[in-house]
């Protein structure tokens, strides 16, 4: 190892040990300027490591893991003899979770990191040569510092969650500890170690999940909103009355928030569970512009979920709207706390939830090998087994490549065949994997299993043919309905819960203004709608939120017609 040198004998320690930049790659030439030009823009407030090899690279962050240093930034050059920048990136992650990672590529490489961003949760590649740094280097670094100084670098030991694989409510805490980024060890209770921590904690493991915060707090199967109060997540407005509230964390009420309050809007973001929605739960989104590498859902949201935050949206977590009331030009949300709070206009943004398999079987093992959407928390659990993913759209198709990683086999069971509702591109990347096969004309009949899943019973929608297959794990994606029963005889929807939208209301509403419903407007004046859940919507990630961002200028028109 070279640059900062680690092994130089006893030193008296800097009384605050400035965060660690590190970067490794074998060509000596293109190390020293990857050093140079991180060290004069940087060095002053971190410090700057080089390696010339992966094991090089491993062995300098053990010394400042023993030593008690925070790593903010990897950055590994792609191809590497001994151990390529992937390799050393997989391995630096257990040691540093939290450090942003950079990945160098020559042009050539593209295609090949492109592909190898689905093995690690990258945060960026670079291309060489940087020239000029202050535009292609410094700009891609100072987002990534800034992102690591948000969460920061945390202990390990953190949260500790002891459950198990079948229990319905053990699954649905990992997931939401997984969707707000609050990390934590999962422990089983029919293993020692989970025995172990019930003991410790005086509990006999017969309800389930039990969650250890890092202060030693112990919770007996607790709800998200105690879960989210437990660990520091913000569960209650500060304010009692609000320029704009705006309803679900998606990315069209991210985008809402954002834009309202950068424009100087009191606002306010109620999510139910954590913000990203749907999207936030994709392990891989390829098509959103602006990023030709892809980009995971979770880094999507929280991307967004800092710039609201820069721009002072609040962001309320594990609470749900329960009514809006509205008098005059009143209107007035109930969450589920009973809490009630003033708005001077609302923006519904949310989303849809995944439709429930109406199969035999499906109700009682939700949660026990039967899930909705596939989740990075659930996902590890099915290495080396054979899986089935059931749906044919994009969801269905992103989740079976993130899944393709660790499972033996992914089946993916679809009504007609994947080019009738999957994007070329992806289904052109399912078919370059040779874990993952097709069953198209295909629908699930019954599933089957003792306190989890076992067996999976599909039928041939042709010939009308039952075959039962042996699986414990199901993934489902038959689409999405809106949860919108709340705004039952307040705000007109269509024959499937979807919010109905602008002027075409004045024919089935009773639109009592002299101006036409705004392009976003529901049937209530100053109550818009964005994203998903509204009728007729692209169901996009991009659609999402440029309805998010333009649902707030209609807020303005509103608040401006007085």
């Amino acid at each position: 190892m070279t640059g900062s040198d680690l092994h130089s004998g006893p030193q008296r320690a800097p009384q605050t040990k400035k965060p660690v930049i590190l970067t490794v790659d074998d060509d000596p030439a293109v190390s020293r300027a990857v050093a140079r030009d991180l060290r004069g823009h940087y060095g002053e407030r971190y410090r700057i490591v080089r390696a010339e090899s992966g094991p090089d690279a491993l062995d300098a962050i053990n010394q400042l893991k023993l030593r008690g240093e925070t790593v903010a930034v990897l950055v590994a050059d792609y191809r590497m003899p001994q151990m390529s920048g992937i390799e050393f990136l997989e391995e630096a992650m257990h040691l540093y979770p939290l450090a942003r990672r950079v990945l160098l590529t020559a042009y050539a490489d593209t295609h090949a990191a492109i592909d190898a961003i689905n093995v690690v949760d990258l945060d960026h590649y670079l291309l060489k040569p940087w020239d000029p740094p202050e535009e292609k280097l410094y700009p891609v670094i100072d987002g990534l510092l800034e992102a690591w100084h948000s969460t920061g670098d945390r202990a390990i030991p953190h949260t500790k969650v002891i459950g198990h694989p079948w229990n319905a409510r053990s699954s649905e805490v990992r997931e939401f500890l997984a969707r707000n980024r609050l990390y934590y060890s999962w422990f089983r209770s029919d293993e020692l170690k989970g025995q172990q921590l019930l003991e410790a904690a005086g509990l006999d493991g017969q309800t389930l999940p039990v969650v250890v915060t890092e202060l030693a707090q112990t919770l007996v199967d607790p709800t998200d909103s105690e879960l989210a109060a437990a660990l520091g997540l913000t569960t209650t407005p500060a304010e009692d009355f609000y320029d704009v509230v705006v309803v679900g964390g998606g990315p069209a009420g991210l985008a809402a928030a954002v834009y309202g309050a950068s424009e100087g809007l009191k606002t306010v973001l109620i999510e139910r569970t954590a913000t990203g929605g749907q999207a936030g739960q994709s392990s891989r989104i390829e098509n959103y512009l602006g990023f030709p590498d892809g980009l995971s859902g979770s880094q999507l949201a929280e991307r967004a979920r800092r710039q609201a935050e820069k721009f002072d949206a609040e962001l309320i977590t594990a609470a749900a709207v329960t009514s809006l009331e509205v008098d005059g030009a009143a209107r007035t949300l109930t969450l589920s706390d009973g809490r009630r709070i003033g708005c001077r206009s609302v923006i519904l943004a949310m989303g849809v939830e995944y439709r429930q398999l109406n199969a035999e079987g499906c109700g009682d093992l939700t949660g026990a090998g039967v899930y909705y959407g596939a989740s990075t928390s659930v996902a590890p659990d099915c290495a080396d087994e054979e899986v089935y993913v059931i749906g044919g759209a994009n969801s269905a198709g992103q989740a079976a490549m993130f899944l393709s990683r660790t499972a033996k086999s992914v089946t993916i069971v679809s009504r007609r065949g994947l080019e009738d509702s999957m994007s070329h591109y992806l289904v052109q990347q399912i078919r370059s994997r040779p874990n993952i096969r097709e069953m198209p004309n295909t629908v699930v009949h019954a599933v089957r299993g003792d306190g989890h899943l076992e067996r999976i019973c599909l039928e041939d929608v042709g010939t009308g043919e039952r075959r039962e297959h042996a699986s414990g794990r199901m993934f489902i994606f038959i689409g999405a309905e809106p949860r919108t029963d709340w705004l039952g005889g307040v705000v007109v929807r269509d024959d499937h819960g979807f919010i109905l939208a602008g002027p075409d209301l004045r024919e089935v509403s009773g639109w009592m203004l002299d101006r036409p419903p705004h392009h976003l407007e529901t049937s209530v004046p100053g109550v818009f709608v964005a994203g998903d859940v509204r009728a007729e919507s692209a169901k996009r990630v991009a659609a999402a939120v440029g309805e998010g961002s333009m649902a707030v200028m209609f807020v303005h028109r509103y608040l401006a017609d007085g």
